[in-house]
């Protein structure tokens, strides 16, 4: 059977979308600001996702993981998985909510907090030098920006009533 070259998109679509798509340019943005990140964090045995992950850990009361998903923009399973190596290395531990046995609290702990206490001290040196790379004022304005698009209500489904079941 002979196949057919499907017909491309017109190039002056194609370039609309690589100017203009606000998602394609912050995935750009974002994959390379974790590998700049991953790099710094390398020495700590961290990702910049796993260190993102224990300074929201870094709190008094242990947060549920349910809360802690959203938060981190992961789904539960994501999280779950994102826990496991950092447990095993004595980072944090996983305990059920008292209140509800369903839920797990996750704790910091005190190899954790030392652990962080350095990695900080490194990424608050890589953040200052990525911000005055930047020009002035800029980084301020990107973080209000995704703020912004974060704290933004999801799109209505495209076909209301089929993506209802």
């Amino acid at each position: 059977m002979e196949e057919t070259t499907p017909e491309l998109l017109p190039r002056e679509t194609v370039l609309q979308i690589r100017d203009t798509c606000l998602c394609l340019a912050a995935q750009r943005a974002a994959r390379r600001l974790a590998r700049r990140f991953d790099a710094v964090l390398r020495p700590f045995g961290l990702t910049n996702g796993q260190f993102s992950l224990m300074v929201a850990l870094n709190q008094p009361d242990p947060p549920p993981m349910g809360r802690l998903a959203p938060f981190l923009a992961m789904d539960p399973s994501t999280l779950t998985a994102a826990v496991k190596p950092l447990a095993r290395r004595g980072l944090l531990t996983v305990e059920p909510d008292p209140d509800d046995r369903r839920s797990r609290l996750l704790h910091i702990t005190p190899e954790g907090v030392a652990l962080m206490r350095q990695a900080a001290e490194v990424w608050r040196s890589a953040h200052a030098a990525l911000d005055a790379q930047l020009p002035s004022g800029l980084p301020e304005t990107l973080r209000q920006g995704l703020a912004a698009v974060a704290a933004a209500p999801p799109p209505a489904p495209l076909n209301p009533g089929k993506d209802d079941l």
